[in-house]
């Protein structure tokens, strides 16, 4: 077991003493830091998706920055613009706050297609292309976006493109009655983020980044994988399954697992249990299932039942 892993799991620590929702969550927000993805975050509003966002950056020591989507923002208010300057008599690009190291995104599904499309570069690519010249983005870089699986009123629905640049789909739920109490207690989700210390540096999380691509994945793990695309691909419930890109995403969260739980080889298990988190978002159902939140749980559950008719390898 490394430094860096027992650095990881006081991370971990150090955020659930400021979010005060469920374990799993957190686990989850670290599973997509490590793994270099993005995290979609679907629920109702004050649950504490900006706190665990801010506790993430503050944990890590990584610039923050947020975006409240509406519907009028343009993609110039996310990734920049040129600016003319009659002194040097040149274009002088001002950086938008795409340009950060953790950027949460509230209710994206409020923005534009025109305008959501501004995050696909940066999100696949890690870098933006302004007026034909391109900016590469720090690293680590992470998207936190949220979306509301309730209220429809003036919303975009995210396009298959947009959901496949997720590393994960989570919803956070409501607090235990235990949890919720210490908040009232407190007056607030948890510590003060003055009170929070930075446990990890962002040259550590790069040195863990690299620990986990060195996680062995046995050969029929990664059948165990194709077969479950796959069988998205070709359920009679979808028009779409997974992506290639989805079923690396998957082997990538399962590495990330296994070296939080201090082994060096993937387990079926470490796949098993984030199967749901990783592909269920990526798949295109059948017909019309509604809104955001009919749409979330149908897919879930169409997932769940390939996840059951797929034999895990012993």
């Amino acid at each position: 077991m490394s430094a860096l892993h027992n650095r990881l799991l006081a991370c971990e620590a150090a955020i659930r003493e400021v979010y005060l929702g469920r374990p799993d969550t957190v686990r989850q927000a670290a599973l997509t830091v490590l793994s270099g993805g993005h995290l979609l975050i679907e629920d109702v509003p004050g649950i504490g998706k900006t706190t665990l966002a801010l506790a993430l950056a503050k944990v890590f020591d990584l610039p923050f920055r947020r975006i409240q989507m509406t519907s009028d923002m343009l993609p110039a208010d996310i990734v920049g613009v040129s600016i003319y300057d009659p002194d040097r008599r040149q274009f002088q690009f001002r950086p938008g706050p795409i340009f950060t190291n953790v950027l949460l995104v509230d209710e994206l599904n409020r923005a534009t297609p025109k305008t959501q499309s501004a995050l696909l570069e940066a999100m696949a690519e890690g870098r933006v292309s302004v007026d034909g010249d391109t900016h590469p983005l720090a690293e680590p870089y992470v998207v936190l976006a949220t979306q509301n699986p309730v209220e429809q009123y003036g919303t975009f629905p995210l396009p298959e493109s947009q959901l496949d640049r997720f590393l994960l789909r989570v919803r956070l739920g409501y607090p235990d009655a235990a949890s919720e109490a210490a908040m009232l207690q407190q007056k607030r989700y948890g510590r003060s983020f003055a009170e929070v210390e930075t446990v990890m540096h962002r040259d550590e999380l790069l040195a863990a980044r690299q620990e986990v691509s060195e996680v062995k994945l046995h050969p029929e793990l990664a059948e165990y994988i194709t077969t479950l695309a796959t069988a998205t691909r070709e359920s009679a419930d979808t028009i779409a399954g997974v992506s290639p890109r989805g079923s690396l995403a998957l082997a990538q969260v399962a590495r990330a697992n296994a070296w939080l739980a201090g082994r060096t080889d993937v387990l079926p298990t470490d796949i098993y249990d984030h199967v749901i988190a990783v592909c269920a978002h990526r798949i295109v159902i059948a017909g019309n299932a509604g809104d955001v939140g009919s749409q979330t749980a149908l897919q879930e559950e169409i997932m769940q039942r390939i996840l059951e008719g797929v034999a895990a390898p012993v």
